[in-house]
């Protein structure tokens, strides 16, 4: 019985609003920006903080956080001594016990931050990786508002940020293809990809 969908995508296909309609459509949890919140809640951060450092090879801590970090908790420690622990390797870890945590809490849809390796030898966890070509992933942040510039950019790093965070930390290649059970280009649509990947997980199952 499948107790959970790992959703990793490619940055600008559109895959935290198809695990949004996934987990709708199933009855399920959605874990995206609520496991964002749980890796902050374990690293005594803010959510903020760990979407800046998350998935990224630069272990430097931003400096938003050297004002709250001077209050009067930290006593005699320099503010850059609590910092440290919010790396990427400290996120790395963390990550991992939130992913647990999340599955723990009854069947879910869980959106990247490692979830498809972490989990990678779970027989009840089905595992999905979702791209689309480069130019659908830039029109569709340029529609939903990103000025040009910034898609193309965005589009352009943000994967090397994820694949050279994979492959420092974890060990492994990004996108580790032989971990997934399905991959799906999502220019097909998102109700497509929703579609099919609830097809497969019934066909899994042996249900409907």
């Amino acid at each position: 019985m499948i107790q959970a969908i790992t959703i990793e995508r490619e940055f600008g296909c559109g895959g935290s609003e198809i695990a949004s309609l996934l987990a709708q459509r199933l009855g399920w949890n959605l874990w995206d920006e609520k496991l964002t919140q749980e890796i902050a809640r374990l690293t005594q951060s803010s959510p903020e903080a760990v979407e800046k450092v998350e998935w990224k090879e630069d272990p430097f801590v931003y400096r938003v956080f050297l004002s709250f970090l001077r209050g009067a908790f930290e006593g005699g420690l320099p503010p850059t001594h609590r910092l440290a622990l919010l790396d990427a390797r400290r996120i790395a870890a963390v990550s991992e016990a939130a992913v647990n945590l999340a599955l723990s809490k009854g069947p879910c849809v869980i959106v990247g931050r490692g979830s498809q390796y972490f989990l990678r030898n779970r027989e009840d966890v089905f595992r999905a990786f979702l791209y689309a070509p480069r130019e659908y992933k830039i029109h569709r942040l340029i529609s939903a508002g990103t000025p040009e510039r910034d898609a193309i950019e965005h589009v352009d790093t943000t994967d090397g940020d994820r694949a050279a965070f994979v492959k420092k930390y974890l060990k492994l290649n990004w996108p580790e293809r032989c971990i997934y059970d399905a991959m799906f280009n999502t220019r097909r649509g998102a109700s497509y990809v929703v579609e099919m990947l609830v097809h497969c997980v019934q066909e899994v199952t042996g249900g409907t």
